[in-house]
């Protein structure tokens, strides 16, 4: 039972670490306090997407030299930590982007590899399976929070800056010792085997094309995330909550639905599904957001597919590197995240712009039809892209 109990412990943590997808629950009421544009509310959740990977391309290293209950325990402490922090923006705003943006960022970077490196080896045959299921809680999180956030400031009174310190307090306690629940098979250590030289992995043509990959699908998935109360205006802040509620959850089915999926295909054919999917949604955006019906398909069908990026990817190291390495690979490749996080910052000035933001969608939906033309091809010379044994 013990792989059980790890398995459950890391979803706990995910479901903590995941809070950050909530984020636009609190950028119009931010926003109606401060005066802030929707540019500059949306800066702690574009910095704590630069941190976030920053940090995850170290984590291998921390797991290593920590060990993965002590590098998940310390992620717990600074993630929880920053909410705390972030909740003295009352005085400052700069207190919130630092608190959430940094600190918080820093904590889901150490925190968030560890349970991916111990559950594939506890549970080798299905990697891509355990992987949904442990990130499907970043987004259940999202899901959770979001509801909880949205009715303590509509209707308990709550500042946002109130709710971030209730979660803060949550978030040390139970990231913390869900963090500590982590360990290898058998007293197997991290270090058991060697790093790769990166720039061996760095060369490799799978390599290149998952990074390529990861980026667009990131960046129209933090797109849609960190916006998605504001695409419906008209619908007011009960249909925004429930857009974004929708979201998180077909963002939790998606990591578990794409993760099945991931085992039973070639990589590739995962890729350019989930890529293609997510295109001929945005490219619909221009008629769907004209009603609140589409603008609620938009948030299921939006989460649902961006829910497989976070599986698909690593899953794929998985394949490729194995899973010895995903905790160095995974940490490099997570690094796309921050050529992605400027997105929401540029729809955000879009939609100041134009008041629209469903042209930026297209343009998105234009490079994630590009890109799915580039994914590998089954049976090409990238064979461990192929389906599974």
């Amino acid at each position: 039972m013990t792989r059980y109990r790890i398995l459950l412990s890391a979803v706990a943590m995910q479901l903590c670490l995941g809070a950050t997808y909530s984020w636009s629950v609190f950028v119009r009421p931010i926003r109606d306090i401060t005066g802030l544009s929707q540019a500059a509310v949306q800066l702690p959740f574009t910095l704590f997407y630069f941190a976030f990977p920053l940090t995850v391309i170290f984590s291998g290293i921390a797991l290593r030299r920590l060990g993965p209950a002590r590098s998940a325990a310390a992620g717990g402490v600074l993630f929880g930590g920053g909410w705390l922090v972030a909740s003295l923006g009352s005085a400052h705003f700069a207190l919130t982007v630092f608190g959430i943006g940094v600190l918080a960022g820093v904590g889901v970077g150490l925190a968030y590899v560890a349970p991916l490196a111990v559950l594939v080896r506890w549970f080798p045959r299905q990697k891509g399976l355990v992987t949904g299921i442990a990130v499907a809680g970043f987004g259940g999180g999202a899901a959770l929070i979001g509801q909880a956030a949205g009715r303590l400031m509509a209707s308990g009174g709550y500042s946002p800056y109130g709710v971030f310190a209730l979660l803060g307090c949550i978030f040390v306690v139970v990231a913390t010792a869900a963090g500590l629940a982590m360990k290898f098979p058998g007293g197997e250590s991290a270090a058991a085997a060697p790093l790769l030289p990166y720039r061996e992995i760095v060369r490799q043509r799978e390599f290149r094309v998952l990074y390529m990959l990861m980026i667009v699908a990131l960046a129209a998935g933090f797109t849609v995330n960190a916006n998605l109360k504001d695409l419906y205006p008209a619908g007011g802040l009960a249909t925004g909550i429930l857009g974004v509620s929708l979201f998180a959850i077909a963002n939790a089915a998606g990591r578990l639905a794409w993760g099945a999926l991931f085992d039973r295909v070639s990589a590739a054919t995962a890729l350019r599904s989930n890529l293609i999917a997510q295109a001929a949604l945005l490219l619909a955006s221009p008629f769907l957001l004209g009603a609140e019906a589409g603008f609620l398909l938009l948030a299921v069908v939006a989460g649902f597919n961006y829910g497989g990026v976070l599986v698909l990817y690593a899953s794929g190291v998985t394949r490729v590197w194995g899973a010895a390495h995903v905790g160095q690979v995974y940490g490099l490749l997570f690094s796309a995240n921050i050529l992605a996080a400027p997105a929401p910052v540029l729809a955000g000035l879009w939609y100041d712009a134009t008041k629209d933001f469903a042209w930026f969608l297209v343009m998105l939906a234009i490079l994630l039809a590009a890109a799915s033309i580039v994914v590998t091809r089954p049976g090409s010379s990238t064979g461990s892209l192929s389906p599974p044994p």
